[in-house]
């Protein structure tokens, strides 16, 4: 024996469904009458077979309820449209879903939303869009998936609307850097947005840390290509250019070890002795005439100097000298004076 309330509720549950079933013939209640053919050759009567939509009213649009997250409101069924406020339908299942590419994360709403910039989603009925991860980025409103950074761009963080490029010394070989790494030792780039490294020059060098390939200093070399470091130039060698094999040191030069061009003694007055320079014999001679010749005018000079200063003596001592007493004086008179009468 069935319960009092069951069969109420079931045959209203069969009316729900069987209207939802319905909606997918929205026309006018039509009549399609067709003769029936007989094998006896009578024709029979015409039977009608009608189909009619659904009002509104057969709908119980007290249960209407608000379409849920990441769905929209559906004016096209009359599951919707017969409740009284828009956003509302006889039963949730009646809401479009969001497509993908569109969100909606309030209840009751008319419509979806596009995802912005630098954010996706790809399924149907989303409350909520995603960020796109980094080394991805979404420049355009509305999309269901973000686009990889190429090679030679980054983006390191989320929701990028754009790519960067990787900056001079750093590369990026495929899509979807996060980052972009730089050049080993030994190896640069030169341009922005590189897919690769190249290896350094001879006569150049670079370490781990380093971003761009360094000449190699004054007095050290580098012949091959991608090298960390440069080599000293040996001694008994000499080496004028970073990128050329040290040259050998001529038999009358001097070459230390980093030595840039060889090292000659001076000519005609000196020559070499070993690992160094000592005087030539012309040199040594020379210094011999001029020593001779220097001491020679010192000497005459000395003696000059004495006897300048033996003259000035001798005019010095001349008023001190006593003169000679001349003839005819007596007494201190001269011998020609006339007598002069004293009286007495």
């Amino acid at each position: 024996m069935a319960r009092p309330g069951l069969l109420p509720a079931l045959a209203a549950l069969t009316g729900l469904l069987g209207l939802a079933l319905s909606q997918t013939t929205l026309a006018p209640a039509a009549t399609d009458t067709t003769p029936l053919a007989t094998v006896t050759g009578v024709t029979s009567p015409p039977v009608t077979f009608a189909s009619t939509t659904p009002s509104c009213s057969a709908f119980n649009v007290s249960t209407c309820e608000p379409c849920a997250p990441g769905s929209q409101y559906d004016n096209n069924t009359l599951l919707c449209s017969c409740c009284s406020d828009p956003g509302l339908c006889v039963f949730p299942g009646a809401c479009l879903p969001c497509g993908t590419g569109f969100y909606q994360p309030l209840a009751g709403q008319q419509r979806c939303l596009p995802c912005s910039q630098g954010f996706y989603t790809n399924f149907t009925g989303s409350p909520l869009c995603h960020s796109c991860p980094p080394g991805s980025f979404n420049n355009d409103t509305g999309r269901d998936s973000c686009t990889g950074c190429p090679a030679g761009f980054f983006s390191s963080q989320q929701s990028a609307t754009s790519c960067t490029p990787c900056t001079l010394g750093s590369f990026c070989n495929s899509t979807g850097c996060s980052e972009c790494q730089t050049c080993p030792a030994g190896r640069e780039a030169l341009q922005t947005a590189a897919k690769d490294c190249t290896p350094c020059r001879p006569g150049m060098h670079k370490a781990a840390h380093q971003t761009m390939c360094q000449i190699c200093g004054s007095g050290f070399f580098q012949i091959r290509w991608g090298q960390e470091s440069c080599d000293l130039c040996p001694e008994d060698h000499y080496c004028p250019s970073p990128d050329v094999n040290p040259i050998k040191c001529p038999s009358d030069a001097f070459c230390p070890e980093g030595s840039l061009a060889p090292g000659y003694c001076m000519e005609t007055f000196f020559r070499k002795a070993g690992d160094t320079c000592e005087l030539a014999p012309v040199t040594i001679a020379l210094l011999v005439i001029g020593g001779g010749v220097a001491l020679l005018f010192i000497v005459v000079l000395v003696v000059r100097r004495r006897r300048d200063a033996d003259g000035e003596l001798t005019l010095a001592r001349a008023p001190l000298l006593g003169k000679e007493r001349p003839q005819g004086r007596y007494y201190g008179l001269p011998c020609d004076a006339e007598p002069v009468y004293a009286g007495w």
